[in-house]
C-alpha cells in the first residue's frame, strides 16, 4: 500500500483532538487548506521533523492554513510528545486499534505529511524527512496564506537533507 499521492482525493476523516474536540477533514466544511502530519511518538524521524513543522505553523496566519498532527499513539504519550518537541498545533488521535485515518491515507511509514486543499485534493505529500520537500511545503503554505515565504531554517543550523521514515 502506498500513501496517497498529490492529485488524489483526500479521504474524509473525523477524529478527536487530545483536548477532546472533534475535528473533521472534509472538503465540504473546510475553508482553508489543511496540513496533516501523521506521526508515532517513538519515531526518531518524527521527533526530528516536528519542530520544523511547528516553525512552519507559527510562521503563517492561522486563519489561512490549518495544521493538525495525527498521532498513532494514546493520548498520554501524545501529550508528552507535544510537550517534549514543542508542538502547539492541534493534534488528533487516530484509534490505536484500527488506525482508520492512517489506513485511509495508505500509510506505511511516518512521518507522512499532506497538504489538503479546501476541495479535498492532496496538493502535497511526503514521507520521512526530505529537506527540499519541507522547503516546498513551506512555500505552498506561504502561497496559501498569501504572504512571503518565511525562513524556517536558522542561519548556521545543521539540517540534514534526508532521514528515512
Amino acid at each position: 500500500m502506498q500513501p496517497l499521492s498529490e492529485g488524489a482525493t483526500a479521504p474524509k476523516i473525523s477524529l478527536r483532538t487530545v483536548e477532546g474536540k472533534q475535528f473533521s477533514l472534509n472538503g465540504n466544511t473546510r475553508s482553508t487548506p489543511v496540513v496533516a502530519a501523521f506521526f508515532k511518538v517513538s519515531c526518531p524521524t518524527c521527533q526530528y521533523a516536528f519542530p520544523y513543522l511547528e516553525r512552519i505553523y507559527k510562521a503563517y496566519p492561522k486563519d489561512k492554513v490549518t495544521f493538525v498532527g495525527v498521532s498513532q499513539n494514546p493520548k498520554d504519550e501524545t501529550t508528552e510528545f507535544t510537550r517534549q518537541y514543542g508542538v502547539t498545533f492541534p493534534v488528533l488521535l487516530d484509534d490505536t486499534k484500527q488506525y482508520p485515518a492512517s489506513n485511509a491515507y495508505g500509510l506505511t511509514n511516518v512521518p507522512s505529511v499532506f497538504l489538503v486543499s479546501p476541495s479535498s485534493k492532496i496538493e502535497f505529500s511526503t514521507v520521512g524527512w526530505v529537506k527540499p520537500e519541507i522547503e516546498r511545503l513551506n512555500k505552498l503554505v506561504a502561497d496559501a496564506a498569501g504572504v512571503p515565504v518565511a525562513e524556517i531554517f536558522k542561519p548556521g543550523e545543521q539540517v540534514v537533507d534526508y532521514k528515512a521514515g
